[in-house]
């Protein structure tokens, strides 16, 4: 199934390439819950104080499923290692997968409570 998603680039440039990595990667996601609705995707790179600070990236990932919906918000780190925007949307997706397991595990949990008879 097709996940509609939804990309918005702050303070860069959009990037074809980047774009694809994040499509091919919102798309895993249903391998951990099926029934997302729709994901929308935020990348900011905020503007630097000085010459010497590096770019950092911003990610933020909003996942919206039946009743709920999910975010991800990952800023950077202490040791800057969101300069790499790679390494910063893998952190970002890596979190989300995690809670998309933890949601699926509870859903499991309480459809098999359901059916326990007392």
């Amino acid at each position: 199934m097709e996940i509609p998603l939804q990309i918005t680039f702050h303070e860069l440039e959009s990037s074809d390439a980047i774009e694809t990595v994040l499509q091919e990667r919102t798309q895993k996601l249903a391998h951990f819950y099926e029934r997302i609705q729709n994901c929308r995707v935020v990348i900011e790179a905020p503007n630097r104080h000085s010459q010497k600070e590096r770019k950092v990236f911003q990610i933020r990932i909003d996942v919206s499923v039946p009743g709920s919906e999910l975010v991800v918000n990952r800023e950077p780190g202490e040791h800057g290692a969101h300069a790499d925007i790679h390494v910063a949307i893998r952190d970002a997706f890596n979190a989300m997968e995690r809670q998309l397991k933890e949601l699926a595990r509870k859903q499991r949990t309480t459809i098999k409570n359901a059916e326990v008879p007392v």
